[in-house]
């Protein structure tokens, strides 16, 4: 063997067994960026806008509900990943679900016994994760295709770009919407008079409008540099 062979085997194994090309066989930044940013699942592909114009009147309930989405799609990414070689194609959509309902139920009842007035402020919209279009199209069209690595990292993208949303929404809608931050006054009361349209679902509509031209803003931009 040569010196050449010997020190691509030894850069294969430091990468995890990723590959010779870098993080997951050089896939996994493009996936990222993939994921979080280019093809961002709330900005881009409109997808999961109820919760968007639901829970985000208030930055904490946008963080919570990203924290749980973080965790659901990871979670059943990860393992669908895994039994991607073993489930039968006539239950895959069956099994899919069941898993994803798993990690849900997990998530819900940790935030029902340890913050139950949060549980209760998002409501239905934890649940109602089983049924996301972003989490369940992440599980089909990428993690029962890829290794439980990259289909971590895909996953990890699509749920960071879509609670980088809902924090800017949150952010945005508490600030404008009742002059606070996490609860904490920002604006002051004597000179700032509360939106209340953004405390309303159409203060949501509003701000995601914005993003959304911003980010095809930026789309147009890389396009016309290319």
């Amino acid at each position: 063997m040569s010196i050449a062979n010997v020190e691509a085997s030894a850069g294969a194994e430091k990468c995890g067994g990723c590959g010779r090309k870098g993080f997951c066989d050089g896939k996994g930044l493009a996936t990222f960026k993939e994921g979080s940013w280019t093809s961002n699942p709330v900005a881009v592909q409109t997808l999961g806008i109820c919760p968007t114009l639901a829970v985000t009147t208030r930055l904490e309930n946008s963080l919570v509900m990203g924290v749980a989405m973080i965790f659901v799609c990871v979670g059943s990414s990860f393992m669908l990943s895994l039994l991607r070689n073993t489930t039968p194609r006539r239950i895959r959509l069956i099994a899919s679900v069941a898993i994803i309902a798993t990690f849900v139920i997990l998530i819900d009842q940790f935030l029902k016994a340890f913050y139950w007035e949060m549980s209760r402020q998002l409501g239905p919209y934890v649940g109602l994760i089983i049924t996301n279009c972003i989490v369940l199209g992440r599980a089909e069209a990428f993690a029962m295709q890829n290794k439980p690595q990259l289909a971590i990292v895909d996953a990890l993208a699509a749920a960071i770009g879509f609670a980088g949303i809902l924090a800017i929404v949150g952010f945005f809608r508490e600030l404008l919407g009742e002059g606070t931050l996490l609860g904490f006054t920002v604006l002051d009361p004597q000179w700032y008079t509360k939106n209340l349209v953004m405390v309303l679902a159409p203060g949501a509509f509003v701000v995601m409008g914005f993003l959304i031209a911003f980010f095809n803003w930026l789309q147009q931009k890389n396009v016309e540099k290319v």
